[in-house]
C-alpha cells in the first residue's frame, strides 16, 4: 500500500498566502512554515533562558513545520473571511479538524501516532502556545517587510496583527517583539 502523507505536505509550496492582498513578495505556506519554525524555536529558547521555563525548542520548530498542514486539503482561507463571525470560524475549525484526520489517515497507523501530536497539537501545551505566537509574529514580519517595500496594502494588517500579538499576553512573544522586530525594518546595509 502506498501512503500519500508526505506527497500531500510537499504541496504546501503551492498554497499562496495573503491571497486577497497585493504582495510585492509572494509567500506560500511552506516558506511561511519555515519562518514560523525559526521564530518558534527562538520563543522556546527565550522561555528557557530568559524566563526559566521548560519549553522544547525542537518540538516548537516541528510544530511550526506542521502547523498549516491541513491547508493542503482546505486551502488557505483569508483571515477576514475565516474570522468574519463565529459561525464561519466554527465551521472552518470543523473542516480543518476533518482535514487533519484525513491527513493522518494517509500514514501507517504506527507513524500516524508519531505525527498526530504535530498535526493536532494540544492547544494548552506551552510549545503549542509559543508556536501560535510565532505564527502571529511571522505574519507581523510579513507586514513589516511589505511596508518596507512601499506596499501600503499591509498597513491595516500590520496594526491588527500587532494588536493580536500583544493580546496574547505571551512574555516570550513580547520579548521577541521588543528585541528582534526592529531588525526586520532595516535594509541589508543597515543590518551591518
Amino acid at each position: 500500500m502506498a501512503y500519500n502523507f508526505f506527497a500531500y505536505l510537499s504541496r504546501m509550496k503551492y498554497i499562496e498566502r495573503w491571497s486577497l492582498m497585493h504582495s510585492t513578495v509572494k509567500e506560500n505556506v511552506m516558506s511561511h512554515s519555515a519562518e514560523v519554525a525559526l521564530i518558534a524555536h527562538a520563543l522556546a529558547a527565550i522561555n528557557n533562558v530568559v524566563y526559566g521555563g521548560k519549553a522544547d525548542p525542537d518540538k516548537c520548530a516541528a510544530l511550526a513545520v506542521f502547523h498549516e498542514a491541513a491547508e493542503v486539503i482546505t486551502g488557505d482561507l483569508p483571515t477576514p473571511i475565516k474570522y468574519y463571525n463565529e459561525d464561519i470560524r466554527s465551521a472552518y475549525k470543523s473542516i480543518e479538524g476533518m482535514a487533519e484526520e484525513q491527513l493522518l489517515e494517509m500514514l501507517p497507523d504506527d507513524l500516524s501516532a508519531v505525527y498526530a501530536p504535530y498535526i493536532k497539537p494540544d492547544a494548552a501545551d506551552i510549545n503549542a502556545r509559543l508556536t501560535k505566537a510565532a505564527d502571529k509574529l511571522a505574519a507581523y514580519i510579513k507586514c513589516v517587510e511589505e511596508l518596507k517595500f512601499g506596499n501600503k496594502e499591509f498597513l491595516k494588517a500590520k496594526k491588527a496583527t500587532e494588536k493580536a500579538i500583544h493580546a496574547m499576553r505571551i512574555p516570550e512573544a513580547e520579548y521577541f517583539f521588543e528585541n528582534f522586530i526592529k531588525g526586520y525594518e532595516l535594509t541589508l546595509d543597515e543590518l551591518d
